[in-house]
Order: structure tokens, then sequence, then C-alpha cells
């Protein structure tokens, strides 16, 4: 799920109103604001871990301390806060952090650090991202009786979403990581005004102002690589150095399927900055030989492409990468989904000629409408040059997206929109796979007659049950063959194809009932069967979500917005196991009439 930014992000926010008014928020957030800010001077020198910042006010109002993680492996923000505040100002002041401190040591240096300098209350930017540290802590801090309030959950106002987004944005590399599981990646160019990046002989410099490139160095600074092409590296020959930029060195990497490469270029120097080189598996290996010979490191890939190349950098532990390659390229990463940001640097020149090349090459569109929009768009005058910059792809929300999270609150209370884990199901193949319907579990349930019928499946079960007890020859048959299909599948499609063609043979109270029809059914698959019914108990304190896109009514939709009652009827069934007295025995499901599952 993307937070557009500016937007409140998640459909199962509860409303939370402030004591002190929209004056308490704007201080919050002004702070909170600040925090970030401070966070982002140490922007590539953290990586693999977050930017953090943490600034201490007195209850007067007043800065006592700051700090900031210079990198990894250094002391925590809020201890540098702590200890620049002293003692005797941290007593009851409120500390802001940009993000709840991670605990990667296991020293909870961070967490001791506010509650041992007195530290009344807390507020925080942002959850920790990583699913293992996310609100832990919050919750340390909450057990000593501190005050924590997080922006979007314990505060919001439009004040608070500007804050929101600071936050967000400054450890935008690690939320799209954890989402995407590929590095954040930016694309920079710097063009004409009327769209080359250079002239048709292949001349490129300069097209942008030195101020611009200035800030390149800056961008390049804040990566933990760079990626050029390999006609970027025969025609221009660059260092891909951050000088002028900061002491942080990214690694440079040329992308070249043949290596047709020379044999002298800045980037085979690896004396202060290593290159890799990544290729298509088995190209000249003489040349490979040579480039190993300089201590440049060489990868090859079955078929070289930039999302094969930027799961390989995410194994390696990167955040950022920058790609400052030419337009076939830039046309192909973009293509592959794998570029989260544009930096365009725009010069006020006309260079023209029909074969000078753009940015970006072939995307296959052939209309307009089809033309990728940015989000959250910059605008920003350098010198004489405009740097237009913006977001492709929105910066996501780690919040957990809870399907009908109020329902499934009153089905088990432990459950709250922050901190719940979610475990999802839809295939039989998949890890919780057996908590589906259509797992090839066969259960016998009794008829009106009190004698016992065998079922497949909970499925064959469920969909036979829409035309049982319907007097009609056909019905009957058609319950006969659901239940002697082969598969789930088979007796999914002949009870839904059944009641869609034939509405007139489905029992007249078959939406009243329906979901008790499937309880039973699935009561007796956990009931009968222990390996079930043991992984069923082990999921106690999660929420369970059937993970189907499409079923808007037994799953939760591709991103929240269905009901969820399957997942429901398990954690209802699951607490009825272990005799959960706040849980009435039948179905306390209220039904709602809806489209026909």
């Amino acid at each position: 799920m993307g937070f557009p930014l500016g937007v409140s992000a998640s459909p199962i926010m509860c409303k939370a109103i402030a004591s002190n008014g929209s004056n308490s928020h704007a201080l919050d957030a002004s702070y909170v604001q600040r925090a970030a800010g401070i966070a982002d001077k140490s922007a590539g020198f953290t990586s693999p871990h977050p930017n953090f910042g943490c600034v201490i006010v007195t209850p007067a109002g007043k800065v006592a301390g700051e700090g900031y993680l210079y990198a990894q492996g250094t002391k925590p923000a809020e201890v540098q806060a702590v200890e620049a505040a002293g003692r005797d100002l941290c007593k009851g002041a409120t500390a802001y952090l940009n993000m709840e401190p991670g605990d990667c040591y296991g020293d909870r240096a961070a967490v001791s650090a506010l509650i041992q300098a007195g530290i009344n209350r807390v507020v925080v930017g942002i959850r920790h991202p990583l699913q293992h540290l996310r609100g832990n802590a919050i919750r340390a801090l909450r057990s000593e009786e501190l005050q924590v309030d997080v922006l979007g959950e314990d505060l919001q106002s439009k004040t608070i979403e500007g804050a929101l987004k600071s936050c967000l944005l400054v450890n935008a590399p690690l939320l799209y990581r954890v989402a995407s599981r590929v590095p954040f990646s930016s694309l920079k160019y710097a063009m004409t005004l009327d769209g080359k990046i250079a002239a048709s002989s292949g001349h490129a410099s300069w097209i942008s102002s030195k101020m611009s490139r200035s800030r390149v160095f800056e961008l390049r600074g804040r990566s933990d690589a760079v990626i050029v092409g390999g006609n970027t590296v025969r025609m221009d020959n660059p260092r891909l150095t951050a000088r002028h930029g900061g002491g942080h060195l990214p690694m440079r990497i040329v992308m070249s399927q043949t290596l047709n490469l020379p044999n002298v270029a800045h980037l085979w120097d690896v004396a202060d900055v290593p290159t890799v080189v990544a290729t298509q598996r088995g190209a000249r290996k003489s040349f490979q030989k040579f480039l190993a010979s300089k201590g440049v490191e060489v990868v090859e890939f079955d078929l070289l492409n930039p999302k094969d190349v930027m799961e390989y950098l995410y194994n390696r532990g990167y955040l950022s990468i920058l790609w400052e390659c030419g337009g076939t390229l830039a046309a192909s990463a973009i293509s592959s989904g794998v570029i989260h940001k544009v930096y365009a640097f725009v010069a006020p020149k006309i260079i023209g000629g029909k074969n000078a090349p753009s940015p970006v090459g072939e995307l296959g569109m052939v209309e307009m409408t089809q033309a990728l929009e940015l989000i959250d768009v910059s605008y920003e005058q350098i010198g004489p040059d405009m740097l237009i910059s913006g977001f492709l792809q929105p910066v996501p929300d780690l919040t957990p997206v809870i399907p009908s999270v109020e329902e499934t609150s009153a089905i088990d209370p432990t459950v709250t929109p922050y901190e719940s884990s979610i475990i999802f199901f839809y295939k039989t193949w998949d890890p919780y796979g057996a908590f589906s319907n259509f797992s090839p579990h066969a259960i016998q349930m009794t008829d009106e007659s009190g004698n016992y019928l065998s079922w497949p499946s909970v499925e064959h079960y469920y969909q036979a049950h829409k035309f049982w007890g319907v007097n009609n020859a056909e019905a009957r048959n058609c319950v006969e063959a659901i239940r002697s299909a082969k598969s789930p599948e088979e007796a999914s499609r002949m009870g839904r194809t059944m009641q869609r063609q034939h509405p007139d043979l489905v029992r007249s109270d078959w939406e009243s009932v329906k979901i008790d029809v499937m309880y039973r059914a699935l009561k007796c698959k956990f009931s009968v069967y222990p390996h079930l019914n043991s992984m069923l108990l082990s999921t106690a304190g999660s929420v369970l979500v059937e993970a189907s896109p499409h079923d808007l009514f037994w799953g939760g939709g591709r991103e929240g917005e269905g009901l969820n009652y399957l997942g429901r009827l398990l954690m209802q069934l699951r607490s009825e196991f272990l005799g959960d007295s706040s849980t009435p025995n039948n179905n306390p499901i209220t039904h709602q009439e809806i489209e026909m599952s």
C-alpha cells in the first residue's frame, strides 16, 4: 500500500483527538520536523541503518539537547541528545524522534537513555519499518509509564501530516527497501530545454551548471552506489565520485551485456572507490580477467537486466542507488519498475538535433494518457538551471492493513491497527494454506436425519449447501454432483455456475445462513485434525487475513477493502478453542446484505 504524501494514509486509522489542541500539534510537528532535519545530516553514512534524530525540549519550550546517528555503530541519537541536555534539563522533558528507536545490538541504549534521564513524554514520527523491531521501543517506553505519541496514530491533523511526511522522506530508502525488497533507486539526468542529454555527436560536457553538478555530488554522497551503462563509460569516461559532496564515497557500478568497454577508464582505478561490473554470463572472459587484475569486481548474470541487478544489490544490503545512465538503460530500469524517484536538471539551452539522445529511451507508450506522472513534485532553481524532482512510486506506508478492523477487534480485543502481526493465507500451498476452505481435508457432517456424510473439503460442503434442502430434483442432483467433484476448485466452479445460471434453485435463506454453514464446516475441520488445530492455536494474537484480491466477502481484498469473513471466522474459532469467555459461542458476526459470493 502506498502513501500519497500529504494525504492521510490508512483506511484503518482511528480518529484521535489531542487534548492540547492545534497549538500543541503545531509545536509537536515543528520539533519532529527538526528531528527529521538533523537526522538527514547523516544520509549515506548510516546505511544500512535508518537516519535517526532526537530533539529534547523542556516543559518551558526550550531545546535542551539534540543528536543524530552519525554512522552505523556510533552512539544513538537519543543518547547524544540526553548527554547534550544534561540530566537536570531532561527531567519532565519531551523527546522528539523522527523514527522509533531500533535495538540492533540488544542493549536498549536509546530507550534506557530516555527512561533514566527522566523524560516524561516521547513523540515518535514513524514506527520502525523493520518488522522485528516495529513497536518494541514504543511498548518498552509505555511500560515504564512514559507518554508516547505516534504521528498519524495518537496525533492527527493537517499540521501533523506535514511532519509525518518529513519523517517518511528522510528514511524513504529504508521504507522502499522493506516494502519492495529492492534498494531505493533514483534516476538522475541533465538535459537541455529541448530535452537532449547530448549533442548529435555525443558530446555532453557540460549541459548543466557548476552549481547543479555540485548538487549531483551531494546526491552521490547520499547513495550506496551509482550505476551507469557501458555507453556512458565509452563516451564520457566518468569518475562518479562524490567530490565536493562530503566524505561518503558510493560504489561505482557499470552494467554492460557485452563488456565492449575501453581498457583505459577512470572507473578501473579502484584505489579510493571500488567498482563493480555487472555483465552477461560468459561475456569476454579475457576482459573479465583484465578487470580482475585491476581490482574491479565482475558479477555475471544469466540475463543482465535492472531487476536482477537490484535484487543482487538488495542482497548485498544496499539501501539507495543513483542511476546516472543513458536513455536506453534508463528506459529499461523504468520499465522494470525499479526506479522510485527522478531528478531532472533542466538547463536553459537548446541544442537541437534529430539524432541527439534524450534522457529516457523507448517505453512502448503510444498515447499521452500512458505517460508516467510524478508524485509530490518539487521545483528548485539552482543557478541558471531548474531541478524538477518527484516520485514515480509513492513512499510506502508500512502500517498493517487489517480488513474490517473494528469487527476484528470485537472478535479479538488484543488486535490493534498498529501493532498486530498479520498472517495472510490464500492458496493451499502457502505456509498457512491449510486455513483455506480449499485445503484437501475431508470432513464428516450430519444431515437432517443425523446421518454422517463425508465431504472431500470444506468448499465441497459449502457450495453444495447453496442447494441443500430445496425440493427440486435438479437441485438434489446438483448437491450430489458437487459432493462428487474431483477437486475443491471443481466444486467451487460447479456451485458458482449453477447459482448464476439457476438462481431459482438456490435455497431462499442462503444469504442469511451461509456464514453459519462455513463456520460449522471449519469447526469440524479444525476439530478432527490435531495438526490443523495446533496450527490455528499457534497464531494466537495475530490477525488472520484471507488474501484473495478478488473475493471481497470471504477475503481481505487487494488493499484491505474486503470484509475478510473467512479470516474472522477462523479467529472466532481460535478464540472458542482457547476458551475465551468473552467470545459468544455461536456466530457473533453480523450479517450484511451483499452480492452473492
